[in-house]
């Protein structure tokens, strides 16, 4: 870091003069104009190039290189997530059909990408999305109430055996990717050029908060298809009413903790986020009780029962730290 000292010149105006290898490094010359940003903390944010558009960035992979298609196909997600806008993927050869059908399911996959060029040994997606126009809270919202939902229908799933619903919940994790993908890609869009963030109407650090809610939120959905997972194993098995009285029970409380801190996020509400932290200590005593029953039965059986009841258990503890987040974020805030 480098220390540099205020001047006063026309006897009103501070000034601090920039470093010349820094300005040289962005471009900049005598009379361009450089943006300040005063940040929350007291710092100020200096921007070499002042521009409300996204700027253009583009990432290239060679396919031949590449040893599996899942590799690509990973490679390509976080690429989307980077916030690139053109991604080109090529091969030394004609592309072998199935790196091929792997970037058409990550284009399928994404929101906001189509292939704007095909060749025989290339193909270029192009990012269609602005990050000025990206609505946070409802993306968010929208994530959180599809998560909630497959952990109601989990617990209905269990109860009724109904094993096609289970493989339903287990294929709307999908959705639940895309989301969060697109909240990562735009999160990280905006913090490379915060400028994005001021139609919006949000500070980069609210974007921020919605970035790592919905990292926690994506997970308690995987949560949910390991329960739907365990569900169709334990299809056609014989539960104790008792038994599954107490796993539906316990999945329960672990949706309203979840919910709950979702609630108090959106209301900024530090008392409500208090006092549901402290719901998981009947949660904890139940998935217990669970596992107690687990090591009652014999074989796979007694693993899938444990396995759902462990799964709940983490739900209400993801459902606490994103309720220790909401108080930190809100005591942050003040």
């Amino acid at each position: 870091m480098e220390i540099r000292k205020i001047q006063l010149t026309g006897g009103a105006s501070f000034i601090v003069s920039l470093p010349k290898g820094w300005a040289k490094s962005q471009g900049l010359k005598k009379n361009d104009s450089v943006g300040i940003v005063a940040r929350n903390d007291g710092s100020l944010l200096l921007i070499p190039k002042i521009s409300s558009e996204q700027t253009q960035r583009e990432k290239e992979f060679d396919a031949s290189s590449i040893e599996k298609s899942i590799y690509l196909f990973r490679m390509l997600v976080g690429a989307y997530i980077e916030g690139y806008n053109v991604i080109v993927v090529k091969s030394r050869k004609r592309m072998p059909p199935q790196l091929r059908e792997t970037v058409r399911e990550f284009v399928r996959g994404m929101i906001g990408l189509e292939i704007i060029e095909e060749a025989s040994n290339s193909i270029t997606i192009k990012d269609l999305l602005n990050p000025a126009e990206m609505p946070f809270d409802k993306a968010t919202k929208r994530i959180s109430s599809i998560v909630s939902n497959m952990h109601k229908d989990a617990l209905f799933a269990l109860q009724n055996g109904d094993e096609a619903l289970s493989k339903d919940i287990i294929a709307r994790d999908d959705e639940v990717d895309r989301l969060h993908w697109l909240i990562s890609r735009q999160y990280n869009a905006i913090s490379k050029n915060i400028l994005l963030a001021e139609p919006l109407g949000l500070s980069s650090g609210k974007i921020a908060n919605y970035s790592l809610i919905s990292r926690i939120v994506e997970r308690i959905g995987d949560h949910a298809v390991a329960i739907s997972k365990n569900n169709i194993h334990l299809a056609g098995e014989e539960l104790e009413k008792a038994v599954i009285d107490l796993i539906v029970s316990a999945g329960n409380t672990s949706i309203t903790i979840f919910t709950t801190s979702m609630e108090a996020f959106f209301d900024e509400d530090i008392e409500v986020a208090n006092k549901n932290i402290e719901c998981t200590t009947s949660l904890v005593s139940k998935c217990e009780e669970i596992g107690n029953i687990a090591l009652e039965h014999t074989g796979e059986k007694a693993l899938y029962i444990g396995y759902i009841g462990e799964s709940i258990r983490r739900v209400g503890e993801y459902s606490a730290d994103l309720a220790e987040y909401v108080i930190n974020y809100l005591v942050g805030k003040e």
